[in-house]
């Protein structure tokens, strides 16, 4: 019962911190626009903090998800990568704010925006390339919603890189191209389905017959 307890502490993390941004959108629809702002809006201001805590808990839940997957044999070496890679982008981004760029340049801000590209592009490659079908004999419910995410993820970074060119090309700020808060805001929810649905699948995975007759000898009494 213990190689389940990873995958259910973190999507009890993930499931709070995403509730927590949840809840901050919600609060401030009146303050910031979601089809132009992004969601790391919230991070300025007195209640950054709030911010902070709930992309740390999603950071968190998403690398106690990565460690299940991995003890039970289900990511593989560049799945765990690309997922501890999410991970990693999150806590990045939780802990550097983001910058008003119309002031200037800044080394916090710079930062904070490698930490996105990191982690909303290494979350559509780990879910593709844990949950793809033809690697797993078993197939669930909960592997086809995450790999269906994960090809709806990359789809959306597919379109996002492609208006960055056209704004390159055409001379105009790539922000301006399109709804930048409106697109990042569907960006991240089908990310964050695609890992809810590996955590659901790490939870209710057994062991592999590769690993059971190692949890038997475990319990058996010494001779």
């Amino acid at each position: 019962m213990r190689v389940h307890q990873p995958a259910r502490w973190g999507l009890g993390a993930a499931g709070t911190g995403v509730a927590v941004i949840a809840g901050l959108e919600l609060a401030s629809l009146d303050e910031i626009n979601p089809i132009r702002r992004t969601i790391s809006e919230h991070g300025l201001g007195p209640d950054g903090w709030i911010f902070a805590l709930g992309v740390g808990l999603l950071a968190a839940g998403s690398a106690a998800i990565g460690v299940s997957l991995a003890r039970k044999r289900l990511a593989g070496i560049f799945g765990t990568i690309a997922l501890m890679s999410w991970s990693a982008g999150l806590f990045v981004t939780a802990w550097f704010e983001k910058h008003d760029w119309s002031v200037g340049p800044s080394m916090s801000g710079s930062i904070h925006r490698a930490g996105s590209i990191v982690a909303f592009i290494s979350l559509p490659l780990a879910a593709v390339i844990i949950a793809r079908p033809w690697r797993h004999r078993e197939r669930s419910r909960a592997t086809l919603l995450a790999f269906g995410f994960g090809i709806c993820s990359v789809l959306w970074v597919v379109g996002i890189g492609t208006m960055i060119a056209i704004a390159a090309r055409d001379g105009l700020p790539w922000w301006q191209v399109m709804p930048l808060g409106l697109v990042e805001r569907g960006l991240a929810v089908t990310e964050v389905a695609a890992l809810l649905a590996l955590g659901v699948w790490a939870a209710a995975k057994r062991l592999g017959a590769a690993d059971e007759p190692l949890a038997e000898e475990a319990h058996q009494p010494l001779t």
